[in-house]
């Protein structure tokens, strides 16, 4: 199966009061290239993260977005520092006696007081994390690759149908190109009798002529070539599979030949048939860009 470059997921999880959200999106990339945005409280499982999307997919920049919710109310424990507590009431009672002043302080001064009160953050259990994290990234991971799917079906379709048209050209190109033959030694022969006139007309090195043109035109072998290269292209997408770089190199070939058959023809047909077999390969160029 043929599966595009292009995708999007979303996947999520919930539990003990922990909640993960994770997003991916795929686009089309000569490698695979992997660009993890995960908080510091997952930052441990970033490697596990990228072995799984490994697995799963080989080719493409893959973007992935991850966000995690904290709600369990023991994740936050704070504790008074009295002997802190009590050097800062010290000091207050001293101040107001030295300045005889009534007032004592009371907890609202104490409360601002940073070193007085300690948050703590209890660490979260990796195992709980984790289960989270790949409940959500599983859940990503098949609708991307649905979308891939669906995407690369699309793909297939269309580069076989173009892959069609230019077997049509190629066909009537190959047909065309014993005619450009004849015409040219038609022509050729009325123009040097014209020229000659009552002069003798040298067969031999007409008939060598003629010979030099249709050797310098014959495109043969690239017609053969073409087709060959046509059948690996459909054979490569009927078996499936990571075939991007395959087809690519195809695609290559494909236009090498159609640039040779366009330089050997002078025949104004196949020129035009040329154009239009180059347009149709650089629309199945773009497209196998896409492709894994």
């Amino acid at each position: 199966m043929v599966m595009s470059m292009t995708g999007f997921g979303r996947g999520r999880a919930e539990g003990n009061n922990r909640e993960v959200n994770i997003e991916l999106k795929t686009v089309n990339h000569r490698y695979l290239d992997i660009s993890l945005r995960m908080p510091k409280s997952l930052s441990m499982l970033e490697e596990d993260v990228r072995k799984k999307i490994q697995k799963k997919l080989s080719r493409g920049r893959i973007e992935v977005y991850v966000s995690y919710q904290n709600n369990a109310q023991d994740q936050l424990t704070v504790t008074v520092n009295e002997s802190v507590a009590e050097a800062y009431y010290s000091a207050f009672l001293a101040l107001a006696e030295k300045f005889e002043l009534n007032s004592k302080p009371d907890l609202s001064i104490l409360a601002d007081i940073d070193d007085i009160f300690i948050v703590t953050k209890s660490e979260d259990d990796e195992e709980i994390l984790k289960d989270l994290l790949f409940t959500a990234l599983d859940q990503a991971l098949v609708l991307v690759s649905e979308m891939r799917e669906k995407e690369g079906s699309f793909l297939a379709e269309d580069i076989i149908a173009r892959s069609q048209l230019i077997q049509n050209m190629l066909d009537a190109v190959e047909q065309r190109s014993p005619k450009v033959v004849e015409e040219y030694q038609q022509k050729l022969e009325l123009r040097v009798k014209e020229l000659l006139k009552n002069t003798e007309f040298d067969e031999t090195r007409f008939q060598s002529e003629v010979a030099y043109f249709a050797d310098r035109s014959n495109i043969t072998e690239e017609v053969v070539r073409m087709k060959s290269h046509l059948t690996q292209l459909r054979q490569n997408i009927k078996a499936g599979g990571c075939i991007g770089r395959k087809l690519d190199f195809i695609v290559q070939e494909m236009n090498r030949e159609a640039n040779t058959i366009g330089s050997k023809s002078s025949d104004i047909t196949i020129t035009s048939y040329v154009v239009d077999m180059k347009s149709e390969i650089e629309k199945i160029r773009e497209q196998v860009q896409n492709i894994e």
